[in-house]
This record gives structure tokens, sequence and C-alpha cells, in this order.
């Protein structure tokens, strides 16, 4: 295992998250500005959603996870970086007029509104190959590099972030044909896959950056599973209870289309019981973790009191 190495001693999570996403921006922006022979207006686009206002909560899952089981910052900020250009490539996709047809993102208008829907195709494209690109270049030991472009692979592809949009995107149509009823189980197998993989593989990430035995790894993919869900479920409810001036992105849009989502599936009360029992794994896993997961657990409690 790595020396320890202290990045934060502050509990106040909102310095923690400064502190992680000024990092993680710091990283990308030399990355993105290194990369030679991109056309300016691919580029523009790019920029335009990576470094637009936002929490920054997969980079900080992994740099966090990282110090909790005894590494870096230093060591997790590729994997860190790295999360946040899948995780932004998926939101221009996701905001396309085929798939959520979405005018606002982060209180600005989404990138095809901004580019056109080819501009931001490719955007979102070429984001998800400088991801890899970006790991291959900046993890000098080539096994490590190797175990972290599979991990965010894996989350990203049919099995993990994309199989579980295909299944929440065409949910109307899927429930007529599939043979699982609209139950808790299939509602947490499309979000363990939309939402939960790539938070998941930001635990797992971070602590593969650390060099972590197996016996911590398994604790931060228990604690990724349930911080997965908790960041889902607080999505759905706030689809319900907030304005779209407050999220900064279309709200009640959800149950209009048809998509299955935790209030329409149990209704906001037994919502709310599920993520208190989400938010009560995630501890569990954290209490295993020791006095250096606290940065990590201030982070993910904020995650499940958080109102936009």
């Amino acid at each position: 295992m790595p020396n320890a190495s202290v990045q934060i001693q502050t509990l106040d999570y909102k310095a923690i998250l400064q502190n992680t996403t000024q990092r993680t921006d710091d990283f990308l922006r030399d990355f993105i500005a290194s990369r030679e022979g991109v056309p300016a207006l691919l580029k523009e686009a790019i920029e335009y959603s990576l470094f637009g206002p936002g929490k920054r909560v997969r980079p900080a899952l992994a740099l966090l996870s990282a110090q909790a089981v005894g590494g870096s910052f230093d060591d997790a900020l590729p994997a860190a970086a790295s999360l946040e250009l899948i995780h932004c490539f998926s939101l221009i996709h996701d905001d396309l007029p085929a798939m959520d047809n979405d005018d606002l993102r982060r209180g600005r208008p989404t990138n095809h509104k901004v580019y056109g829907d080819a501009v931001a195709i490719l955007a979102g494209d070429a984001m998800s190959t400088l991801a890899f690109e970006l790991l291959a270049e900046h993890v000098s030991n080539p096994g490590q590099a190797v175990k972290l472009s599979l991990e965010l692979a894996r989350a990203t592809g049919p099995a993990g972030m994309i199989g579980g949009q295909i299944l929440d995107t065409c949910y109307p149509q899927l429930k007529h044909v599939d043979s699982q009823a609209a139950d808790l189980q299939s509602l947490q197998r499309i979000h363990r896959l939309k939402t939960g993989a790539l938070i998941r593989a930001a635990c797992r990430m971070g602590g593969i950056s650390a060099g972590a035995d197996a016996r911590h790894l398994q604790m931060l993919d228990e604690l990724g599973q349930a911080v997965g869900l908790v960041f889902q479920i607080v999505d759905d409810l706030l689809d319900v209870t907030s304005s779209d001036a407050h999220l900064g992105k279309k709200t009640g849009k959800d149950a209009h289309i048809g998509k299955l989502t935790y209030p329409v599936l149990l209704g906001v009360e037994q919502t709310q019981a599920e993520l208190d029992r989400q938010q009560k794994l995630a501890e569990e896993a954290l209490a295993q973790l020791g006095p250096a997961a606290e940065p990590l657990s201030a982070v993910v409690h904020a995650l499940a009191r958080r109102d936009k």
C-alpha cells in the first residue's frame, strides 16, 4: 500500500468539493490544452460542456477513495479526469432531441442548443475517446493503466451506463415486451447501470489508483453501489419536488414521458425510505474504511442531502 498523503483535513464538504474540483479542472485544462490538431469548433464545444458549472461528483469520489485507502490525489487524478470526460460525454448525448430532448443543463443551454446536433454528437464522441487517451498517457504503470481502462470501459459500455440509458430511455416501449414487471428490482437494475455504474467505478478506480488490496477494493465497491443508488434516488425526488430555475434543468419530465422512477413506482414517502436504506448501506461501507475515509464520508452524506 502506498504511504498515506493527506490532501484534505477539513470535513467541510463544500471545501472538500472545492478542492477536488479545482484539482480535477486544472488537470483537465492542461490535458485539453495539450491536444494538438483538434479543430477549433470541436475544442470549443468540448470545453463548453467540460468546464461548465457542475458538482464533479465522480472525480471527487475517485480522489477521496484513493485517500481513504492510503493513496494520494496525485495517484488518482488521471482516473478522476477520465471519469469526468465520460460523464460529460454522456450528458451531451443524454440531452439530444433523440434522447431526453433537454434545453437546459447546469443552468445553461445544452450543448446541442448552442452548437447544433452534429457538433454535440461529435463533441461527446471525442470526449469518450479522450478519456482513454488520458489514462494511457498519464498512468505510468502499464498494468494499472490497463486495470483502470478496463474498469472505465465496463462501467461506460453496454453492460454499464449505456445499457442503463437504453433501459431508461426506451422503458415505455420495453415494459410491454420485457418479462420483468415494473418493480423495485427492475428499477434498481436501470439505475445501477445508468447512474450507479460510473459512480461505482469512481470509487473502485480511486482504490485501484492507490494500489488498494482486494479487501479495501471490495469495501469501495460496496460503497460505490450504495452511493450510486443514493445519487439517483435524490435525482428522482428532485425531479418531482424542485423547480427548473433551482435545479438548472427541466423538472417533471420523467413521469410525463413514462419513465420508471422511484417516486412513480413507490411514491415520495417510500422513496425517501429507500433513500434512507441505501444511505445506511453507504455508511456501513464507510465505517469499514476507518478515519482516512472521513472526508469521503462528509461528501457522501452531503450527496444524500443535496437540493440540486
